[in-house]
């Protein structure tokens, strides 16, 4: 997806980057022409002054640059500085569309993923699945939970974004340049498992409501009366119940995600595309982001998915443990049950948010993720 540099200019606002003269191009031609056009305009519209021709004459006429700097906004790429707070803010923006986005798309295979774990016997399948949602809910009820996926998922992709590019930079520097090329993965993954960390704290008390309301029947009707019910059964604390067996399946997922990410995203310019990734254009980066994060999806749902199992198991029963889960589920249902639709649903939710977030990456004038090494010299130049 091409952004031309005009839409970029347009819909920007000003104080997210420099307009300084040195960054406007000068064309000689069109300053001749703009001169003449402005003088011939001032002559017919104003009295003679020679103090104010004189004025207005130097302004066009010998420094064209500060002008043009009124008059052109310069190209966010030369804005916003990699790592510093503006960088870091639009990463986090990026999270919030990415991940609240696609999450809240996805809710109707959520809705029956969570209850094919819960109940098996009746949700056996996935087409059975949606039958015998549409016959007791319709279609309304395909997207019953969505309020809360979509409050818990934009703060979750906020901080596990945000928070990933700064551990990111933060490990890089720690390491050095020697270093954090020769153990970039290692970066990858200490970087994306502390954002993690973070980022569950904000998602828990969201996706406990959200399982709550997807998997018993007559609980509520949505968040407005599902979160303080919830509340008032389970006790602020029972808002976070879930929150460990949420970092067992979350963090190894963002590692994997993330990780996994980088490096195919890596691969592929090394070995599919002749061309250098500073040469390619800005659609062929946002299709190789969106085939990486795909990729990595596949991945992240096997590594994360017995813990999903477990998340699901203990928000919909009061009092539930996981030695409970275990022994109803068993080892094997785990590690399978809900797996197949989770692989689609990963793997179309990760390609999807990865792409997203590049998007508005290169939307706001900064690279696309993934295709280099970390270098902490650089970035502080």
């Amino acid at each position: 997806m091409a952004i031309s540099d005009s839409s970029r200019r347009s819909l920007l606002p000003s104080f997210l980057y420099s307009s300084s003269s040195s960054s406007t191009k000068r064309l000689p031609g069109f300053e001749m022409s703009l001169t003449k056009i402005i003088n011939h305009h001032h002559h017919d519209m104003l009295p003679r002054s020679p103090s104010v021709s004189s004025s207005s004459s130097n302004v066009i006429g010998t420094d064209v640059g500060v002008t043009a700097s009124r008059i052109v906004i310069p190209s966010p790429k030369e804005g916003i500085k990699m790592y510093s707070p503006a960088f870091y803010a639009a990463c986090t923006a990026g999270g919030i569309l990415s991940c609240g986005l696609t999450h809240t798309a996805v809710t109707p295979l959520d809705l029956v993923k969570c209850n094919m774990q819960i109940d098996p016997a009746k949700y056996k399948s996935i087409s059975s699945g949606f039958g015998v949602l549409l016959k007791e809910q319709g279609a309304k009820g395909l997207f019953k939970g969505w309020v809360p996926t979509l409050f818990g998922y934009s703060a979750q992709g906020a901080c596990k974004f945000g928070f990933y590019e700064f551990f990111k930079k933060y490990y890089s520097d720690i390491a050095g340049p020697e270093y954090a090329s020769k153990y970039k993965t290692l970066i990858y993954l200490a970087g994306s498992a502390s954002a993690e960390l973070i980022a569950d704290v904000a998602l828990c008390p969201m996706e406990a409501v959200k399982v709550r309301v997807q998997t018993q029947p007559g609980f509520a009707r949505g968040f407005s009366d599902g979160f303080p019910k919830f509340v008032k059964v389970e006790g602020p604390i029972g808002l976070y119940k879930g929150l460990v067996p949420l970092w067992g399946r979350q963090i190894p997922y963002t590692m994997m995600k993330f990780a996994s990410f980088e490096k195919i995203v890596e691969l592929i310019y090394k070995y599919s595309i002749p061309t250098p990734k500073e040469k390619c254009s800005k659609s062929l980066q946002l299709g190789v982001s969106f085939a990486g994060g795909y990729i990595a999806g596949v991945f992240c749902a096997v590594v994360s998915h017995p813990a999903d199992n477990l998340v699901s198991f203990l928000n919909n029963a009061k009092g539930a443990t996981v030695g409970d889960a275990v022994k109803k589920l068993g080892l094997w249902g785990l590690f399978t049950r809900g797996l197949p639709l989770r692989i689609v649903m990963i793997g179309t939710l990760t390609g999807a948010q990865w792409g997203i977030y590049d998007a508005f990456k290169v939307f706001v004038g900064l690279p696309t993720t993934g295709g280099g090494t970390p270098t902490p010299a650089a970035a502080k130049a």
